[in-house]
């Protein structure tokens, strides 16, 4: 059974850090290019962060770059997002996801069943 499980979300203040991680199981982790996805509260979900299988090529969202570090250690089978100087509108439900892109268009595969993260004083 595929299986992709987040945690690490939580209350904090402005200003704060954390650690997401996606621990996968089921499948050949290490061959999936996987993404984080956000949603907030009432609105639609949307993409933060990407990475290729390898680990080598990663990508971001403008409003999270400089801010957010994706990673994944493929041994471990798990996938992290590091959240620096987290801001009130990062506030959301985050899910790690797997992708691919098929043309030009991304196709997600397996979610993970989100983990909540508020920003707030």
């Amino acid at each position: 059974e595929v299986q992709l499980v987040e945690s690490g979300g939580d209350w904090v203040q402005p200003g704060s850090s954390l650690r997401l991680s996606c621990a996968a199981s089921g499948f050949a982790f290490e061959n999936y290019n996987m993404s984080w996805v956000r949603q907030p509260r009432g609105k639609g979900p949307e993409w933060v962060s990407a990475i290729n299988s390898g680990g080598s090529r990663t990508y971001y969202e403008d409003s999270v770059k400089g801010r957010f570090t994706i990673s994944r250690d493929n041994a471990k089978n798990t996938l992290y997002l590091q959240m620096n100087n987290l801001k009130p509108e990062d506030t959301a439900v985050y899910y790690c996801a797997t992708y691919s892109v098929v043309g030009e268009t991304v196709e997600y595969g397996h979610w993970g069943q989100g983990t909540q993260v508020t920003v707030s004083s």
